[in-house]
């Protein structure tokens, strides 16, 4: 014993056992340490995180989207109309194994195509993983079925109630309706990504891309109880969706019907307004398309068709085609010319049938190969003179051919309330030194002024420009909103046209010379429109025609017949036209691509929808009372 407490070290082993001891203390409270910030982290930092996520075990707080607001024509047709449709869902959180393999094996029951995955992915970034992304839009009740029956393979994958866009009026109305598609990444960018929380469509076209804003109201939520696979069982609270607003349009269905049959199997474009106020009466583009193809994502294969279509029905000729007028541009020649002071209307011209340039053998030759003979302004405007205006160019000159057409609204958009709208050319010296890098020739005067040459016009330009004839230039800018209504109050706001600044003319009496030369255009038994449009007539009509070339002929080369000229190669028919004339309801513009003559061909066009929509008025007897007998002049 003795031994063994000489060997032992009490001193080095109160060390160890204190050093092992604040070891142990320093471990533990690091330990502690640890937890509390733990605790900490996650009791304020990440609060609202698990919070929802623990009340998401239970309960899901679910987006309401808003329901898009209709459209009616001006006697409340519906334009766009929404219809009952289930949508397929994915909360990504939710699902058992990933995303893409759940997509996969839910393909082999429910036809997903390419461009659903494509969408869905974008939308998939844009959202929390606990809220539901949708794969396919507007399953069918077959589809909805083989899902139901299946509903237990697929966890985190839902079928949802909702709405799908419609367009009862389908091909006739596709360019200026529009359409809605799936929002897309890039839409996204553009978006206030609050307000299109759980929204699956915007406008991508027409009316429904310009006024996306309207018609798109706003987001509402729901909390609802769920079961452990996700499933709403009970509804617990509720903040119901704000609907977007209705809109009423100043289109006239019916009409719109009339122009789109009365192109018969010919593309072009119509254009009606109410030069009283600007309202778009019609405005078709022929071929049309079917715009319900295009709400759910169109096929590969319908859209590859509808672009390799040689008719192209996916291009607006109303507010995009830009060709050259032709001779419907003189009317609006005629008012610079008297304006100037450059003509005497009343002094005759001699039409040999060609004039030629000084110092130039080149024929600038009339439509009509044999001449008109002597002619004053109105019988050329009656009998579309080439000759007359020819000369009529030469003393005008291009800068006031220019200051004159712009006047009119050429060359610049009207601001219609539709997208896209292209603005046409109307050349001065300046335009085409900054876009040809060339000086101004004085042949290119000559036939700009008879609307060829450089000169392009959209419909929409046609029938605006001669709304201003019709109103003595005090005209209102085109639209086509006629009113909108607030879903949650009923009430009606009704939209205010917008006046355009007067053409105040130095003498207003060159308003009634141009007009009785347009009404002679079509009850003059010489006007080149009178056998086509001026038999029988109802109301007085006055009008213009105009045959825009696509192709030149040789100096001495004789017209050949319509029927010899390849399709392609044939003139543009054109048609502008108001009435009645004394208190015109109706402007119009009528194209026919390629369709030959503007008098024969675009003008019956311009005729029936007149007829249909005077016809259709109620006090349509009333107002061919009022008309007949009455002479030009008396609104001057």
């Amino acid at each position: 014993m003795a031994a063994d407490d000489a060997i032992k070290n009490h001193a080095a082993e109160r060390r160890l056992f204190l050093i092992r001891t604040v070891a142990a203390s320093l471990l533990l409270l690091t330990l502690i340490g640890m937890l509390i910030a733990r605790v900490v982290y996650l009791q304020v930092y990440k609060h609202g995180y698990y919070e929802t996520r623990s009340q998401d075990n239970r309960m899901r707080v679910e987006v309401v989207p808003p329901v898009r607001g209709l459209i009616y024509d001006r006697h409340g047709n519906l334009l766009a109309n929404n219809e009952p449709a289930y949508r397929l869902e994915i909360v990504p959180e939710q699902v058992s194994d990933s995303v893409k393999s759940t997509i996969a094996r839910l393909s082999k029951i429910v036809d997903i195509s390419k461009a659903d995955k494509q969408r869905f992915y974008s939308r998939e970034k844009q959202t929390p993983s606990f809220r539901g992304t949708p794969i396919r839009l507007s399953l069918n009740q077959a589809e909805v079925a083989r899902f139901e029956v299946n509903r237990d393979r697929f966890p985190g994958v839902d079928i949802r109630a909702g709405l799908t866009r419609n367009y009862p009026l389908g091909k006739y109305a596709s360019h200026l309706v529009g359409y809605v598609g799936g929002i897309t990444a890039s839409d996204l960018d553009g978006l206030n990504k609050k307000r299109y929380r759980g929204s699956s469509h915007i406008g991508k076209a027409g009316v429904e891309l310009s006024y996306e804003s309207r018609l798109h109201g706003y987001p509402g939520s729901r909390v609802v109880e769920t079961n452990a696979a996700g499933r709403a069982l009970r509804q617990l609270d509720m903040h119901p969706a704000t609907a977007g607003d209705s809109l009423v349009l100043t289109v006239d269905s019916a009409l719109q019907k009339v122009a789109y049959n009365a192109l018969g199997d010919q593309d072009g474009a119509v254009v009606a307004l109410n030069p009283n106020t600007g309202g778009v009466l019609a405005m078709v583009s022929k071929p049309g398309y079917n715009p319900d193809l295009f709400v759910n994502g169109i096929s590969h294969a319908n859209y590859t068709r509808l672009l390799n279509n040689p008719h192209k029905p996916l291009y607006n000729r109303a507010l995009q085609g830009q060709y050259p007028p032709g001779s419907t541009i003189k009317p609006f020649m005629a008012i610079g010319a008297l304006e100037t002071g450059v003509i005497d209307p009343d002094k005759k011209v001699w039409c040999p049938g060609y004039i030629t340039l000084p110092g130039s053998n080149h024929r600038y030759r009339d439509w009509k190969r044999s001449g008109q003979g002597w002619i004053n302004l109105t019988q050329a405007i009656e009998r579309s003179s080439d000759v007359y205006f020819y000369k009529l160019g030469m003393k005008l000159g291009i800068d006031n051919i220019h200051r004159y057409g712009s006047m009119f609204g050429f060359g610049q958009k009207t601001g219609i309330d539709l997208p896209r709208e292209n603005a046409g050319i109307m050349p001065s010296r300046a335009w085409k030194h900054g876009n040809r890098h060339l000086p101004w020739y004085p042949g290119e005067t000559l036939i700009t002024v008879i609307g060829q040459g450089f000169m392009t016009a959209t419909p929409l330009q046609l029938a605006q420009a001669v709304s201003e004839i019709a109103k003595r230039g005090h005209a209102y800018k085109p639209h086509v909103l006629k009113a909108w209504k607030d879903p949650q109050t009923h009430t009606t706001t009704d939209y205010k046209p917008k006046a355009l600044p007067p053409i105040e003319l130095k003498d207003k009496r060159h308003w009634n010379i141009v007009i009785n030369a347009m009404k002679g255009v079509i009850d003059n038994p010489h006007g080149t429109a009178h056998y086509y449009v001026g038999q029988h007539l109802k109301y007085p009509i006055a009008g213009k025609s105009g045959s825009a070339q696509v192709a030149g002929l040789p100096q001495n080369e004789v017209a050949p017949d319509l029927d010899s000229i390849p399709h392609r190669l044939r003139e543009h028919a054109l048609f502008i036209a108001f009435a009645p004339i004394q208190h015109p309801k109706i402007a119009i513009a009528v194209l026919v691509e390629h369709g030959g003559g503007g008098s024969s061909v675009a003008g019956p066009i311009a005729r029936r929808v007149i007829d249909s929509y005077l016809d259709s008025l109620p006090n349509s007897k009333t107002l061919q009372a009022d008309q007949s007998g009455n002479k030009t002049g008396g609104n001057s």
